[in-house]
């Protein structure tokens, strides 16, 4: 037996990677094709692989194809159809067509086969899917919350109040994540995001809110009106957030799913959320942090621990629902952040991102 190999990056197959596998199965008797993998294509060419890895692995020839050109709905193949006479037209369960293609097999003398749903081999994906894998970006920022947090999930969402938060850099990749994980920070979204899921429905299918996915794409300081579904209300690049924001680490996984449930005061969320609001609107550092420390007293409230008290902060919180993860700590001035950190084991700078503007 000859056996042939050929290897590449075929990310996305299309009719010249595959006519050269025929010709290069007519050299011999056997032929194996090498799929480049998703941490190769990430590494040697910086770009996450549009394909899942197990979907390359599924590879089969065809006796013949053919490409439906015409304009009738759910039935663009009607003429090919007619040509070649199938003796079986075999659709899926959920077909939307059903009784134009058996009025069509009825025509030609087939059989209209509903062929029932098996449990796939691996995750299934759609052209859709890819198409959003394709098009998601490379990295994205994380988050801190300000204030109005919880607002953001529909069920406790409070007309007139808001929520503030602020995407920030580092930013993230699939490959490389610069931060501990269920920590609070907006990471599921984010990674859902980075693998071209819509984010906003994966999060509210977690029981939680849209805030982390509306401003990882959105970047910036923002504040949403709590409702339903993200609206921005204002944004601004965080120019004035500069040099005085860091985060903590607690030791301690935060997961927000598992808390959305706790009683809380919503009233308080929503006062916070209109001083911090007022903060964003006026640049003002101070103002921003009064509606943080208010935020703060409902956390220790719904039965937190005390965050550690570090030295020039003037505002602190747990991010996210809190319970674990990252803490949010605000200074006054760069130069105070920066002795903090200095003296501190575990803090670290984050700064405001904003890719655009109105």
């Amino acid at each position: 037996m000859k056996k042939v190999f050929v290897s590449g990056c075929y990310d996305i197959l299309h009719a010249g990677h595959i006519q050269f596998f025929e010709e290069a199965r007519s050299l011999g008797d056997y032929l194996v094709v090498s799929f480049a993998s998703s941490e190769v294509l990430w590494i040697h060419k910086h770009r996450k692989s549009s394909i899942p890895d197990e979907h390359k692995k599924v590879l089969r020839m065809v006796d013949k194809v053919v490409v439906g050109k015409g304009m009738k709905k759910g039935l663009d193949f009607e003429q090919d159809f007619i040509d070649e006479r199938p003796d079986i037209l075999a659709v899926t369960e959920d077909d939307q067509y059903g009784e134009l293609k058996r009025e069509l097999c009825a025509r030609v003398g087939a059989a209209y086969t509903v062929l029932p749903k098996t449990p796939p081999r691996f995750e299934p994906v759609s052209t859709s899917m890819l198409v959003r894998r394709i098009k998601a970006p490379n990295e994205v920022p994380l988050r801190v919350d300000f204030a109005g947090g919880w607002l953001d999930v529909p069920r406790y969402a409070r007309p007139g109040a808001y929520v503030v938060n602020c995407a920030v850099t580092p930013m993230v990749s699939l490959m490389e994540w610069g931060y501990e994980k269920c920590a609070g920070m907006g990471g599921s979204g984010a990674w859902a995001m980075l693998e071209g899921r819509d984010p906003v429905q994966s999060e509210l299918a977690l029981g939680v809110g849209w805030q982390d996915p509306a401003v990882i794409n959105e970047t910036g300081l923002c504040v949403w009106r709590s409702g339903p579904s993200p609206v921005l209300d204002l944004k601004s690049t965080g120019d004035f957030l500069q040099g005085r924001m860091a985060i903590y680490y607690t030791n301690q996984h935060h997961d927000t799913p598992s808390v959305a449930d706790r009683k809380r005061d919503y009233e308080r969320i929503a006062q916070s959320s209109l001083i911090a609001r007022a903060g964003v609107s006026e640049h003002n550092i101070e103002v921003l942090a009064a509606g943080v420390s208010l935020y703060y007293s409902v956390q220790r409230d719904e039965g937190m621990e005390d965050l550690p008290e570090i030295a020039g902060s003037i505002a602190r919180k747990y991010c996210g629902g809190g319970f674990g993860g990252y803490a949010l700590y605000l200074f006054p001035d760069p130069l105070t952040r920066e002795t903090a950190i200095g003296s501190t084991p575990g803090l670290r700078p984050v700064e405001p991102f904003c890719r655009k503007l109105f």
